[in-house]
C-alpha cells in the first residue's frame, strides 16, 4: 500500500514492559495513556495527510474510541465539540482465531516483551468489535498472503 507502519508495542512505557515481562496483565489506567500517545501519532499523520496502518491490540471497545478520538473518549459519552478533532476516520481489523493457533505464533517470537502466559488474560479482556465500529473480522486460520488480501480488499473498498 505504500502507507507509514506503526507498531503500537513500540510505545508501551518502560513500566508497562517490565510489568508484562513479570507477567502481570496491563489494565485500563496502564494502557489509556499508551492509547492517547497512539491517538497523538495517528492524528499527526492524518494532518499530513498520510495513510497510516497501526499494529494494535485495541482490545476494548473504550481503547478503540481512544484511538479514533483522543482522551476525550474516556469521559462518560462525552460529545465532541463542532470544529475541534473530530475523529479520526479508522477501519479496525479484528484478527480472529483460537487461542492454539496465537499461543503457537507468540511462541516463535523472539526478543518481545509480552510472555505467552498473558494471551489468555488478553482473551479475558477482549471487547470484539461491533456495529457501529468501522470494522472487518479477519480469520488467522487463513494463510498470510489471504489475510493480506482481504485486508487490502477491505481499505480499497473505502
Amino acid at each position: 500500500l505504500g502507507w507509514k507502519f506503526y507498531d503500537a508495542d513500540d510505545y508501551h512505557s518502560l513500566e508497562n514492559k517490565k510489568k508484562m515481562e513479570k507477567g502481570i496483565p496491563l489494565n485500563d489506567e496502564d494502557r489509556i495513556p499508551w492509547l492517547c500517545t497512539l491517538h497523538d501519532i495517528l492524528r499527526r499523520e492524518d494532518a499530513c495527510r498520510q495513510d497510516t496502518v497501526l499494529a494494535c491490540s485495541a482490545l476494548k471497545k473504550m481503547y478503540r474510541r481512544v484511538l479514533i478520538s483522543g482522551a476525550s473518549a474516556t469521559e462518560s459519552n462525552q460529545p465532541e465539540q463542532p470544529g475541534e478533532n473530530p475523529a479520526l476516520k479508522i477501519l479496525f481489523v479484528h484478527l480472529d482465531g483460537p487461542m492454539d493457533i496465537i499461543a503457537g505464533r507468540l511462541e516463535k517470537r523472539r526478543g518481545h516483551f509480552m510472555p505467552l502466559e498473558l494471551l489468555k488474560s488478553q482473551f479475558d479482556t477482549l471487547e470484539p468489535p461491533s456495529a457501529p465500529e468501522n470494522f472487518i473480522t479477519v480469520s488467522l486460520e487463513k494463510a498470510v498472503p489471504e489475510i493480506v488480501l482481504e485486508i487490502e480488499h477491505a481499505i480499497l473498498q473505502g
